[in-house]
């Protein structure tokens, strides 16, 4: 079996990425190691995700080709989409964390759904499936 165990966000500042994420979004810090080129490992994943889900690789920009694409990794496209099994209960949340949310939320055939961005601008759904 295959699976995508982790996908590069790229990010300005691993302190400033690392709160963001573990305090507004709620995320958990599961690992965050030195290495010998003065960079970091950072990996975040959502709450309840076990070692069979997808995580976060925050890795800080290098150089000005990097850094020009911190917060439009996709070209203004959502990008990442987060799951949650009570919309309300992690919209709320959310909104009282200080994330910035680009529309109301929404209600279509395949779910609850509100677009926001994380802390760089890269864009983001907020979804719950229907069930």
């Amino acid at each position: 079996m295959s699976r995508i165990a982790l996908v590069t966000l790229v990010v300005d500042d691993y302190d400033e990425a690392i709160r963001f994420y573990t305090e507004a979004l709620g995320f958990c810090l599961v690992e965050d190691a030195a290495r010998p080129d003065g960079s970091r490992w950072v990996v975040v994943t959502p709450p309840g995700v076990d070692g069979s889900g997808t995580g976060l690789l925050l890795a800080r920009a290098k150089g000005e080709d990097q850094g020009a694409r911190v917060g439009d990794q996709t070209g203004g496209r959502v990008g990442f989409f987060l799951h949650t099994d009570d919309f309300a209960r992690d919209h709320a949340r959310m909104l009282a964390a200080g994330v910035t949310f680009l529309e109301e939320p929404r209600h279509e055939p395949y779910g609850s759904v509100a677009v926001f961005q994380d802390l760089y601008g890269n864009r983001w759904d907020l979804l719950q499936p229907a069930a």
